[in-house]
């Protein structure tokens, strides 16, 4: 349960960075990678958390 935490954290903080960097890149082609970046990271901590809350309750489709 654990190792779900940290990899939410870990990729909430660098969703947070990438937006950061995406609100100072002066190029646009930059600010759009960036906010691509920014998007999917968040994307993949509310994945992490989902799989977590299914894990917990035991509905993890994944497990047999």
């Amino acid at each position: 349960m654990k190792d779900y935490l940290a990899q939410i954290e870990k990729l909430g903080k660098d969703a947070a960075e990438r937006a950061l960097i995406r609100d100072l890149a002066t190029d646009p082609a930059k600010r759009e990678v960036f906010d691509r970046l920014a998007s999917h990271l968040r994307v993949l901590a509310d994945q992490v958390e989902m799989a977590m809350v299914e894990r917990k309750a035991g509905t993890d489709p994944s497990q047999p």
